[in-house]
């Protein structure tokens, strides 16, 4: 694929494995600069290994924790500081072991918000801290 993203940066949540991970050995493959963010210092650091010596793009494993204020913040102001302007923004990120109910009556109010917290709000929060700097 080539789509003409040669020199961007993104940021992806969820980038030490699964589809996260596989979105970001794509981007970087299209020649982007990549900071791959989760919340396992182990995984990200070995993630952003493989992809780097794969693509021979830039990696950055950053730790954080995308239901934490605080912590999207941080993870954006070293993406910032590191990466420059970000271009793009990828929401992987997951919860280990995620429960889903597969019907309504089995949904449970505090796993929902907590997905909903993982999930979602992640762009919100990655879009708050930003997009000020774009």
């Amino acid at each position: 694929m080539h789509l003409e993203l040669a020199g961007k940066t993104a940021v992806v949540t969820g980038g030490s494995r699964g589809i996260g991970k596989a979105i970001a050995r794509e981007l970087a493959r299209e020649g982007v600069s990549v900071a791959i963010v989760a919340r396992g210092q182990e995984a990200l650091k070995a993630a952003a290994s493989e992809l780097s010596a794969e693509t021979n793009v830039r990696i950055i494993p950053i730790s954080a924790d995308t239901s934490s204020d605080e912590s999207v913040k941080a993870m954006v102001e070293r993406a910032v500081a590191e990466l420059g302007t970000v271009h793009i923004l990828v929401n992987s990120a997951s919860t280990v072991g995620s429960l889903v109910a597969f019907k309504l009556p089995d949904v449970q109010v505090a796993t929902f918000n907590r997905e909903l917290n993982v999930k979602v709000l992640v762009g919100l929060r990655c879009i708050q801290h930003g997009a000020p700097r774009s």
